[in-house]
């Protein structure tokens, strides 16, 4: 054996500590773990951040939680306002107020309807202008994403004057149809919340498409499928999490639906105080009765949680089985 040789094999505290843990049953060496550098400067980056979210998110819904566990106590008839602690009775009254869970089934059957219809144009707009068949593309972007620019409340406003048959301009059909009335006011508004939101959602599934690359849709074709068949079983299956994605923000917009009930109340006695639970909360609070408010908050944002982590979850699974 050469010099050399048995320096590489008889190095001590080298080869024969590898042999003795090889020898070791259970004994493997593990892999160095990576070391992170630059620690101070990703505390300096995340620390604003985790100061906003911490200030404006957390302690806003620790509050609400604090107050909705408290109650108004009065010394006599006209004592002096005390807020002691109550326990779960604001939460009881949440569940014994019948307004309230009206005003809950009426925006899901408003998000069963409006929702579909909104995803499927925003989708419908997409797939146009991703295909190679349309012209002026860069117009019809801008055209379809205006009205989101349009706040909320101007776009309810001015939808409300369309609906309103002494002031539309046309009331032909606003005198035969009462778009305000009882039975289509609900419709009304999801009207006016399709016309906004179309455009946003739009954008979204359309920078998924442009992420697919151009080479999938170039051996589709050389398979002999359409535009028709591309979209259906190419571009929709690998856009589908912006998709998902559009439906939660949906389902979360949907059971917030406050500003266009609220600007609605002006043009039709059909939209209530209760109309929908943010609606609810609002005059619940403007009572005043912070209390009650916080509870129905707190309720309010625990069913939108469990609505859209249970659409995240069924939407997982069936992609998993598929």
């Amino acid at each position: 054996m050469s010099a050399s040789t048995a320096r590489f094999t008889d190095a001590p505290g080298d080869t024969r500590t590898a042999r003795r843990l090889a020898r070791q049953p259970g004994t493997r060496p593990r892999p160095a773990r990576p070391r992170v550098q630059h620690k101070r400067a990703i505390l300096i980056f995340v620390l604003p951040f985790g100061a906003l979210f911490a200030l404006f998110y957390l302690v806003p819904i620790g509050y609400a939680i604090y107050e909705s566990l408290l109650v108004i106590k009065r010394e006599g008839t006209f004592g002096a306002a005390t807020e002691v602690f109550g326990g779960f009775s604001q939460y009881v009254l949440v569940f014994q107020n019948g307004p309230f869970w009206q005003s809950v089934g009426r925006v899901l059957a408003f998000g069963a309807v409006q929702v579909p219809i909104m995803l499927g144009l925003a989708l419908l707009f997409a797939l146009l202008l991703d295909s190679p068949l349309v012209r002026g593309k860069k117009f019809f972007r801008l055209a379809f994403f205006v009205p989101y620019a349009v706040p909320g409340v101007i776009a309810a406003i001015m939808w409300g004057y369309l609906y309103s048959p002494n002031l539309s301009p046309f009331s032909a059909v606003t005198q035969n149809i009462n778009f305000l009335s009882a039975d289509l006011v609900l419709w009304a508004i999801a009207n006016v919340v399709t016309w906004v939101y179309v455009g946003y959602n739009m954008l979204i599934i359309y920078s998924a498409l442009l992420a697919i690359p151009t080479e999938l849709y170039e051996a589709a074709r050389l398979d002999g499928a359409g535009q028709l068949r591309i979209a259906w079983s190419v571009k929709i299956p690998l856009i589908m999490p912006a998709i998902v994605l559009t439906a939660i923000f949906s389902i979360i917009g949907t059971l917030q639906l406050l500003a266009e009930p609220q600007v609605f109340r002006s043009f039709s006695s059909a939209v209530t105080s209760t109309f929908t639970p943010n609606l609810t909360v609002y005059t619940t609070s403007s009572i005043p009765n912070v209390n009650l408010a916080a509870a129905f908050s707190v309720v309010l944002a625990l069913a939108t949680f469990v609505l859209s982590f249970t659409f995240l979850k069924f939407t997982q699974r069936k992609e998993a089985r598929s």
